[in-house]
């Protein structure tokens, strides 16, 4: 890079933090309040992967106390798509519908949402491609339903 461009980028750099600027996308670690929120999820494959995800989108730092629980239930509906002569599926559609809910440790009101997300995934011929082809679709709903999660906790705990 040149010098005259290192320059303008360290303006733009010096403006941003001059006005406060703070992106809705930026590390999980700049938000000390989503560090904070302990996850809880249902005691299955797809609750573990959900609260997995969710630990490392809001980057739960463990060393301090929670400020807030977060509390997730999902439900899965797989329905079969396409169909191949012999009347076998040739994919999937993986519906994964999370309710959340949010409650302060230090008490007051809880706040709730819902997300839903649909994955799709090919059909295998082989029982173990089957299975691994099914918690690969479950494994993206979980990360894409944790992502969605995370945008509504923001918008959630920035409103005044």
């Amino acid at each position: 890079m040149s010098v005259r461009s290192l320059s303008a980028l360290a303006a733009v750099g010096l403006v941003l933090a001059g006005c406060g600027f703070t992106p809705l996308y930026g590390d999980a670690g700049g938000s000390p309040t989503l560090t904070r929120i302990s996850v809880s999820a249902q005691d299955d494959r797809l609750g573990y992967r959900l609260r997995e995800q969710l630990e490392d989108a809001l980057g739960w730092n463990r060393n301090a106390a929670p400020l807030y629980r977060l509390e997730t239930v999902t439900q899965q509906n797989r329905r079969p798509l396409g169909r191949r002569i012999d009347d076998t599926a040739t994919r999937y559609e993986l519906t994964v519908r999370g309710a959340w809910t949010l409650t302060p440790v230090s008490g007051g009101a809880p706040l709730t949402g819902t997300e839903t997300v649909t994955t799709t995934y090919a059909a295998a011929d082989q029982p173990y491609a089957a299975i691994a082809a099914q918690q690969d679709g479950e494994d993206r709903a979980a990360a894409e339903l944790a992502r969605l999660i995370r945008i509504d906790l923001m918008r959630a705990l920035s409103a005044p």
